[in-house]
């Protein structure tokens, strides 16, 4: 928790008591259904809580926005980011029903009340977001296919409507083709753990 309080010493009683039971959560969740690996709870709030809150330095959601995240999983980007942002609306949908049951679970114990788990496969999701998040869990350009057609065309962030992407590794081949315009965020910028070297928030402009 203390790596949270690092980067974010602003947070609010209610934001602090929600990290510290983000945490109890999982665990509790983790020895029903596995949707972290054993290694990574032991780095829980580096590796997923701080992870996902990188797309924090890159876009502060307003309140009323809507945001989409694919590919959840057990929760993340979108619960770290539900409980910095509670004013926005998050939509977490995954096609694995069992991840869906810890998030929606999940986000009942931490008292989150902007948050909805969906059962679903992306392509069927039909309301159209603001941005739309995810953690590396495909391509880019494959990705791009998931959230087509799901963008609200009026824009009201600093950043046009569009994807915000976690993702690590030497990117230049996977983004060479693709034609909407882009950017990449280092996390290292952001946060100094040696995890977050080659790790990126990539931004896709989608309107």
């Amino acid at each position: 928790m203390d790596i949270i309080l690092k980067y974010f010493p602003k947070l609010t009683e209610t934001q602090v008591a929600q990290f510290k039971q983000c945490k109890t959560s999982y665990e509790d969740w983790n020895s029903k259904i596995n949707v972290i690996s054993r290694k990574d709870m032991d780095n829980f709030y580096e590796r997923h809580v701080l992870h996902s809150l990188a797309i924090t330095k890159v876009m502060r959601f307003n309140p009323g926005a809507e945001v989409l995240d694919i590919g959840t999983g057990g929760g993340f980007p979108g619960i770290p980011l539900a409980i910095m942002f509670p004013e926005t609306k998050f939509t977490l949908v995954d096609s694995i029903g069992k991840k869906i049951t810890v998030v929606n679970n999940v986000a009942v114990e931490l008292g989150l009340t902007n948050v909805t788990g969906i059962h679903e496969r992306a392509e069927k999701i039909k309301h159209k977001f603001d941005f739309v998040v995810s953690r590396a869990v495909t391509t880019m350009p494959e990705f791009m296919q998931w959230a087509w057609g799901k963008f609200k065309e009026k824009s009201v962030h600093p950043l046009p409507n569009g994807i915000l992407y976690l993702k690590g590794g030497d990117l230049t081949a996977e983004l060479e083709g693709l034609r909407n315009f882009h950017k990449e965020y280092n996390i290292s910028e952001f946060f100094e753990e040696e995890f977050f070297e080659t790790k990126k928030v990539v931004w896709v402009k989608c309107v």
